[in-house]
């Protein structure tokens, strides 16, 4: 006698009720796992941007110590060679006691020069200029350095970006041209950061006499 299949079940694929106890299992495990991944990335770009505003505090911090350190331009023309005015503050680019910068340069936050001996009895006068450009839609903090009184900068350090704002520079001492110390204070904020860096940096003049 033969006997066909005509009575026998499938045996694939799955009913209802399966289809519908997958679908709840598979939104109980992705509303979470959604959640966590979004999270990842927030926190991710958050970090990133106050590592990159940390960094641009370190670089500009040891650049300022620096430059506040070896301030000092003394009047050599006459014994017994002292020190003169140094430092200039909101300071045009091509204009004032050390000019530095390009015509088209804002004004400088603060400018600083030095005497720097380039031999038994000759010396060159550095300049350095910190001033803030507007590049496209990001504020920068710029380092130039200029040279033997010529006010095209020799070099052009970008320490900073994103620059929310710049404080006016403290100065402390007997002479406002001569400070004995000098603090101006930044605060960084990137465009996706909430949040903001407020970095005051701080130099000490070595010279004293």
């Amino acid at each position: 006698m033969r006997v066909t299949g005509r009575g026998r079940r499938p045996d694939d694929g799955v009913t209802l009720i399966e289809l519908l106890v997958a679908i709840v299992l598979l939104g109980i495990i992705a509303v979470p796992l959604g959640n966590a991944v979004i999270s990842f990335f927030r926190t991710t770009n958050a970090t990133s941007n106050r590592l990159a505003e940390s960094h641009d505090a370190q670089i500009t911090a040891a650049y300022f110590a620096q430059d506040v350190q070896s301030i000092g331009v003394r009047a050599w023309g006459s014994v017994p060679y002292s020190l003169s005015t140094s430092v200039e503050t909101d300071a045009p680019p091509r204009t004032g006691t050390f000019p530095c910068g390009l015509t088209t340069d804002p004004n400088a936050v603060i400018r600083m020069a030095w005497d720097d001996p380039t031999g038994v009895s000759t010396r060159r006068t550095v300049i350095v200029s910190y001033l803030v450009r507007q590049v496209g839609p990001e504020k920068q903090l710029h380092r130039l350095r200029c040279d033997n009184g010529t006010a095209d900068p020799t070099s052009d350090l970008i320490l900073a970006h994103d620059v929310a704002s710049v404080a006016v520079p403290v100065l402390t001492g007997p002479v406002s041209g001569l400070p004995q110390t000098v603090s101006v204070t930044i605060t960084l904020q990137a465009p996706t950061d909430s949040g903001s860096l407020a970095v005051t940096l701080f130099g000490q003049r070595r010279q004293t006499s």
